[in-house]
């Protein structure tokens, strides 16, 4: 039953151990779907690093599955470089196929917010390429709002793909 994965995880910051399994999870998403505009796999070097990246400033959380196996990770970006948009953070979230509709993401999701929060961010903005209803469903169960449809803006397996954006203030 779905409350015993709950019941039996973990959350916990990424660590460059985690970087394979990040991969792993990520490259389906690259290869499989639209929800994200990276078209080539990523290698587990270009992920370490990148994990190593986004934790000098924020965030990056995985959650394990009973089995100490990780099930997804979520993480934090910066929205815009320039200074004025210091208190608003991109959040991302990515499920391992085989642990959807566990309740993976309902456990990760609050965890990043929580901790955007304590690190005093204001705002939090969700990009999710459409249709897409299961992000879209997870957002809107945390209070996002859509707050923009932008139509045709990505280009991928040969169709235009548009993006909408929740946002969350915290």
């Amino acid at each position: 039953p779905q409350e015993a994965w709950i019941i039996h995880s973990m959350i916990r910051p990424a660590t460059q151990n985690d970087a394979q399994r990040v991969v792993e999870i990520y490259n389906h998403y690259i290869e499989s779907t639209i929800v994200t505009f990276e078209e080539n796999p990523v290698g587990v070097s270009t992920m370490a690093e990148r994990i190593a990246e986004t934790q000098r400033s924020l965030p990056f959380l995985v959650a394990e599955n009973e089995e100490n196996r990780l099930a997804a990770f979520a993480y934090a970006s910066i929205w815009k470089s320039r200074g004025a948009y210091c208190c608003t953070a991109e959040t991302t979230i990515y499920v391992a196929p085989e642990s959807i509709g566990k309740g993976f993401g309902t456990m990760l999701y609050p965890a990043l917010i929580t901790e955007l929060r304590a690190r005093s961010f204001h705002a939090l903005l969700g990009g999710i390429a459409l249709p897409n209803e299961g992000s879209v469903a997870l957002h809107e169960k945390f209070g996002f709002e859509k707050v923009a449809h932008l139509k045709q803006v990505g280009w991928k397996f040969s169709k235009w793909i548009d993006v909408g954006y929740w946002e969350l203030i915290l």
